[in-house]
């Protein structure tokens, strides 16, 4: 793949749309690419992860347990955002589900983009930021459902004892 055609991809991504051409530059010089075989294995739930998958070309099914459908992603996708960032483990397994490329960015690849690059860093952490507040305001709204679903239930309890 060739280092152009990796920018384009990186330009793609919400995390690196506004970044200087020179952060994406280093990030795409920098990244592993990998390759993988239909029913390759990328990462297991709960490996320790220390940065992200961008997929470049292909498809991954990503199963956060046995008993549930996958989620199926397609190139253009940043798997592992928050593993550049800080120790996570993966919470889904990620099989090819046909011929599948990569880049892996690593935490290191990652932290020196925001150390060399400010303006980036800044960009990226705006975007870090605002999906932050969307994925915690998404978490009220299901625990506000809870506590009405714990509600109702309480209340059919009592008329029926």
């Amino acid at each position: 793949m060739s280092l152009k055609r990796d920018i384009d991809l990186l330009q793609r991504v919400p995390l690196f749309s506004r970044a200087e051409p020179e952060a994406l530059q280093l990030i795409a010089f920098a990244a592993e690419g990998r390759s993988f075989r239909s029913g390759n294995v990328l990462f297991r739930r709960g490996d320790v992860s220390n940065g992200g998958y961008l997929l470049t070309g292909g498809a991954v099914a990503l199963n956060a347990d046995d008993s549930s459908a996958p989620m199926i992603v397609q190139a253009g996708v940043l798997l592992g955002e928050l593993a550049m960032i800080i120790d996570t483990e993966r919470p889904a397994t990620a099989t090819a589900r046909e011929p599948t490329t990569t880049l892996r960015i690593t935490r290191e690849i990652f932290r020196r983009v925001m150390q060399e690059f400010p303006d980036s860093a800044e960009t990226m952490r705006e975007h870090l930021a605002a999906h932050a507040q969307v994925t915690s305001a998404g978490l009220s709204t299901v625990r506000y459902r809870l506590l009405n679903v714990d509600r109702l239930d309480q209340s059919l309890t009592k008329e029926r004892g």
